[in-house]
């Protein structure tokens, strides 16, 4: 399972909380920007932070979208040295996340490319080596409140630019999650707390618990 959204929505803080409440049952994925960076994709996302965009935009989008779908794939094949205990694998943004926004920041350098569908074929391309999550949570809020909370923890102001990139992630969200509702769902964070966030995020993963169990026991 994925946990997607815009910044500042609460993806972290939900994602560690439903890992902490499953315990062994769980493997959780950090979010790639979270990588330490005496590691492979840490070293990789240096790289791409070496402008200081909040956006790891260097000005070659084809090759950022290329390097964070390796380091995606090379997530899911790293799995297989897990402990077959683990029944839930969350990931802190998932393939979606590297979708939607070098979606939106390609399109910006190419005025009349569509968005929506170079976000479908990324997610499509990228299918013949990895899997899409059996379900995806689109967490959703106020985006000024997600903006004010993403510009407080990185300690800056967000140029145009960015808030551009970000607004056009959110719309690609939703119309993935419109167009894929057997993998989406959509859950509101708005006037909710992290807590209550996290327990509707569980309820999802423990039916998804029972359903794959009695498919397997079918």
């Amino acid at each position: 399972m994925s946990v997607e959204g815009i910044n500042g929505v609460g993806k972290t803080t939900v994602a560690r909380a439903l890992a902490a409440w499953l315990g062994e049952r769980c493997l959780l994925l950090a979010e790639l920007t979270d990588q330490p960076g005496d590691t492979l994709p840490g070293r990789v996302i240096s790289a791409l932070a070496a402008n200081d965009d909040v956006c790891l935009r260097t000005g070659h989008p084809v090759v950022e979208t290329l390097a964070l779908l390796a380091l995606k794939v090379r997530e899911v094949e790293r799995l297989a040295a897990y402990p077959a205990t683990c029944q839930v694998v969350i990931e802190d943004r998932g393939i979606d996340t590297v979708a939607v926004c070098q979606a939106a920041i390609l399109c910006a350098q190419v005025p009349d490319a569509d968005p929506a569908h170079v976000a479908r074929h990324v997610l499509s391309s990228v299918s013949r080596w990895l899997p899409l999550p059996d379900a995806t949570v689109l967490l959703t809020g106020d985006r000024e409140v997600c903006m004010r909370r993403f510009a407080e923890r990185i300690g800056r102001t967000l140029a145009p630019q960015d808030l551009r990139v970000i607004e056009q992630a959110a719309a690609l969200y939703t119309g993935l999650a419109a167009a894929e509702p057997h993998r989406y769902t959509v859950i509101d964070t708005a006037g909710r707390s992290a807590e209550a966030v996290a327990d509707a995020v569980g309820a999802l993963v423990q039916d998804l618990v029972k359903q794959r169990e009695a498919d397997y026991g079918a």
